[in-house]
């Protein structure tokens, strides 16, 4: 059984920044992509951003481009998630996921194995 941790959430004022980690309790395990999601309380898990380690090509949802930036820990199977220009849509709780398929696709859930405890991000106005 493969566990993520994230960390990084917190509190922080519209225009702040955060920088979410993730690490992987078995660093060996084999993933093809990993990303990170959000959720607000009643709606749905939605894509953010997430890397296919083969290619190296990171993916970002539209509303975060330009403003978060993914990369990769130097340890295997570590990921952060910078965090600028925050604003209070971004509330949510943040989800590191983890794909152990070599055909998953990098923003959808249903491809994603593993997941994170969450960590709360809240912005205020």
């Amino acid at each position: 059984q493969v566990h993520l941790v994230e960390s990084g959430g917190g509190l922080v004022q519209a225009g702040g920044s955060l920088r979410l980690s993730c690490a992987a309790s078995r660093r060996t395990f084999t993933s093809y992509a990993m990303g990170w999601f959000r959720q607000t309380p009643g709606k749905e898990r939605e894509f953010v951003a997430a890397v296919r380690w083969s290619t190296g090509r990171i993916y970002y949802t539209d509303f975060v481009k330009g403003r978060f930036t993914l990369s990769r820990g130097a340890a295997e199977n570590t990921l952060y998630l910078q965090m600028n220009s925050l604003k209070p849509e971004d509330t949510a709780v943040y989800y590191c996921a983890a794909a152990t398929s070599a055909v998953a696709r990098a923003s959808m859930i249903l491809d994603y194995d593993y997941w994170g405890q969450g960590t709360q991000v809240t912005v205020s106005s």
